[in-house]
């Protein structure tokens, strides 16, 4: 898979400079890119189908599913709730890494574009509460995208909304926002769709 961008929305503090986010940063991005499929294929190749319609396109679940195995392996916690509110607690993180910095978050979006809001606006909140060294959001490009579940979350439609996070780092001491925009390396009708789960209208 390939990264084809990274907006940074918060650099704030030491953090960011320490040899350890390097490292964390790398590990990371290394396993975005590593994310195949077919699986084992070592590329990541998608059947260019649109998914405008019902039951068209390809699925978003399974495409995260290995890198969050190996993440787990690595020690990172899958499916962790953070307390970063004073009120209700917002919904659990994807994966989290736990260091002498703070929790280091990843977020992979598979659900529609509110979703995709929602996982950066909780992980501001962590910023601002001072409980959250590091946050990735994982998002598809428009070209990847159109290729997906319908209405999933994307980089384009975040875009003008940018400038309203990045504003968040005014509030915040230490820490690292970022957001890596995802594509698929070819096309191809000769590899089969990414399956889709049967949970509501989405059929992720």
């Amino acid at each position: 898979m390939k990264i084809i961008h990274v907006e940074t929305l918060i650099d704030k503090g030491s953090y960011s400079q320490s040899v350890h986010w390097k490292q964390t940063r790398e590990v990371i991005h290394n396993e975005v890119k590593a994310v195949d499929w077919t699986h084992g294929s070592g590329k990541f190749t998608i059947y260019p189908e649109p998914g405008k319609e019902r039951g068209k396109g390809n699925g978003v679940v399974p495409i995260k599913k290995g890198l969050i195995e190996r993440l787990t392996k690595a020690g990172w916690k899958p499916e962790e709730p953070l307390n970063i509110a004073s009120r209700k607690r917002p919904g659990k993180l994807d994966a989290v890494l736990y260091s002498d910095h703070g929790p280091i978050a990843l977020e992979w979006e598979t659900g529609n574009i509110s979703s995709s809001h929602r996982a950066l606006n909780k992980m501001c909140l962590g910023f601002i509460k001072g409980c959250l060294a590091c946050g990735s959001l994982v998002v598809p490009s428009r070209r990847l995208y159109t290729f997906l579940t319908d209405r999933v979350g994307n980089y384009d439609e975040l875009i003008p909304y940018l400038d309203f996070w990045k504003s968040i780092e005014c509030a915040v001491t230490n820490g690292v926002l970022e957001i890596i925009v995802i594509e698929h390396d070819e096309e191809s009708f000769d590899v089969p769709k990414i399956p889709k789960g049967t949970d509501g209208r989405a059929l992720a």
